[in-house]
């Protein structure tokens, strides 16, 4: 498909810069495919009143890591040009696959330092190396501290690495430690947070439990991938970032048991989504899974599990959009953006949600 069909027009100022407070009190568009009304405006706290009894939640539970840290590129002559670097992908216990701004800067063999110009460090110095530079643009670093201790290293000079379209307005700060995680974040590993889980609260999790709707957990380390465009003319022509995943056996077998007793899965978020689809069979059965997958949902997909997903608003032409395209229906995500820019709505990260039930094509 043409990328020009899923692109829109977004004024500047529906970009959320924080999130609402307290997190449940977010907006919440309720988008039905061929009901009458098919767009209705809600708010998160109504959640439970709009599932089912049997119905199962599948959130994602990983946790951002400070993945963009500030540096110099080390020369004969001391300290060279600054050097902002975002990780998004660990390759072992030393070294990480990352995009570094400005790019064209950096030569394999290049030294760099992280971390003078910021918090107290009490580590030492971090350094790293460009160990390789594909023609992306993207490097490897590898780290003079390895395993727990670089993780801590990384922890202690990192900042959130928060979506370009935040960052270029506001520079991370401490309140984005606690606001750029989810309340269920536990398996350390993503560079952006799944954003749908940034809505719910203890209280309204209680809530939705007692309304019988249970909560299961998957892990999909969200890689810096999520931010980039798709700069392809054709959604043919485009690659996804792999990123890495796993289903338990336990999670797995919740959901199939779901389906049988004739309950829905609803995702919370586009990565638990792609994940439990790239664990599902055609016929949709969930299996356990541990790897890495770039499933790409672009309309005429047909879904395999899932049955409603509830996730934020999302950038123009961005493989993001395109899924939810793929389960509404293109026309139908169309209108649902246009009235959401309308009438008011946060859109990204920090935005306001909506909540999808799968159309009948898909």
């Amino acid at each position: 498909m043409r990328t020009d069909l899923f692109d829109f027009v977004l004024p500047p100022e529906r970009i959320a810069l924080r999130p609402a407070s307290p997190r449940d009190s977010a907006r919440l568009l309720e988008v039905t495919p061929g009901v009458s009304p098919e767009l209705r405006d809600l708010g998160v706290s109504d959640l439970p009143g709009l599932l089912r009894p049997g119905d199962a939640m599948v959130f994602n539970d990983t946790r951002v890591i400070p993945a963009q840290l500030f540096g110099r590129k080390l020369t004969e002559g001391g300290e060279g040009a600054r050097i902002a670097v975002t990780l998004h992908k660990r390759i072992d216990g030393s070294r990480w696959r990352a995009f570094a701004k400005p790019g064209k800067k950096l030569r394999v063999g290049d030294a760099l330092r992280f971390g003078e110009e910021g918090r107290v460090c009490f580590l030492g110095q971090l350094d790293a190396m460009v160990e390789a530079k594909d023609e992306s643009g993207e490097i490897t670093l590898s780290f003079a501290f390895h395993g727990p201790v670089l993780d801590e290293a990384i922890a202690e000079r990192g900042a959130m690495p928060l979506p370009p379209y935040i960052a270029a307005r506001r520079p991370a700060d401490e309140r984005d430690r606690d606001d750029y995680q989810t309340m269920f974040a536990r398996d350390e590993g993503s560079v952006a947070a799944p954003t749908a889980g940034l809505h719910f609260t203890e209280a309204l999790i209680e809530r939705l439990k007692a309304c019988g709707v249970t909560t299961h957990f998957v892990t999909l380390h969200v890689g810096a991938g999520t931010f980039l465009p798709v700069k392809a003319d054709d959604t043919a022509d485009h690659r996804m970032h792999a990123e890495f995943g796993t289903v338990t056996a336990e999670t797995a077998t919740a959901l199939n048991d779901t389906r049988a007793a004739g309950g829905r899965i609803i995702a919370i978020g586009s990565t638990a989504l792609r994940l439990t689809e790239s664990a599902a069979d055609p016929d949709g059965t969930v299996h356990p899974f541990a790897g890495e997958t770039d499933i790409f949902i672009t309309p005429g997909y047909r879904f395999r599990a899932v049955d409603m997903m509830m996730t934020n608003f999302h950038l123009p032409r961005s493989t993001l959009f395109m899924l939810v395209a793929a389960f509404c229906g293109l026309d139908v995500m169309r209108r649902a953006y246009a009235h959401a820019i309308e009438t008011g709505y946060r859109f990204y990260s920090y935005g306001d949600a909506c909540l999808l039930h799968r159309g009948a094509g898909a």
